[in-house]
């Protein structure tokens, strides 16, 4: 069965991957807990591990920005990242924190629970660590390096991940490309697992 890494985003757990894990009962689908690290370089220590010598790996949000760092060495077959943060435009905590809070009444009511129970069991201190480290990186810088295929997917209705921000990051990319999930924010994987899953299977099956 072929192996897949799926990466939370920024104080959340895997739970919310659920949705598209079920979709995905042919691969198997493996979710890291990444929280007890706070920083962009310790959960990319630990995903190296998890990825061990090759795997294709979909992260969302600031999981995008990990997922970079084992990529650019080599150890990611292919990447999907899905509602890729920080949009280098807008890289202030407030905006950020602005556009997080018009994605929450984008997304189905069933995610917020979810999210504010994962947000308090990490703590407001490991949440703001994490913050800061996505907020210091440049994902725009990483991808150029990146050898592996990625695919860009954006919600069409996602604040935190603008048009022209996914565009830029599959332009940067080797051999990247973009694609707009129609009706979704910014956890498309959660509110549209169907369709989300369609097109990480189709790309992760194409031909070399």
């Amino acid at each position: 069965m072929r192996r897949l890494v799926l990466v939370h985003g920024l104080g959340v757990s895997g739970r919310y991957f659920l949705p598209l894990v079920r979709e995905l009962s042919d691969f198997e689908c493996v979710v890291p807990d990444l929280r007890r690290h706070a920083t962009l370089e310790a959960q990319a220590g630990v995903l190296r591990e998890v990825v061990g010598s090759g795997a294709s790996v979909v992260g969302n949000s600031m999981g995008c920005q990990v997922i970079a760092e084992p990529a650019v060495r080599g150890l990611v077959e292919r990447a999907v990242f899905v509602g890729p943060t920080v949009d280098r435009r807008r890289r202030s905590y407030v905006r950020q924190a602005a556009r997080l809070a018009v994605d929450a009444f984008r997304e189905p009511p069933a995610l917020v629970p979810i999210v504010a129970r994962d947000y308090l069991s990490t703590g407001p201190v490991r949440v703001a660590r994490m913050a800061r480290s996505a907020m210091n990186d440049a994902l725009e810088r990483e991808v150029p390096r990146m050898a592996c295929p990625l695919l860009v997917v954006r919600g069409e209705r996602d604040p935190l991940c603008p048009a022209y921000w996914a565009e830029e990051l599959a332009g940067l990319a080797q051999h990247g490309r973009a694609a707009v999930m129609p009706g979704a924010a910014h956890a498309a994987h959660f509110s549209h697992p169907r369709e989300l899953a369609a097109l990480v299977r189709a790309f992760i099956e194409e031909p070399p």
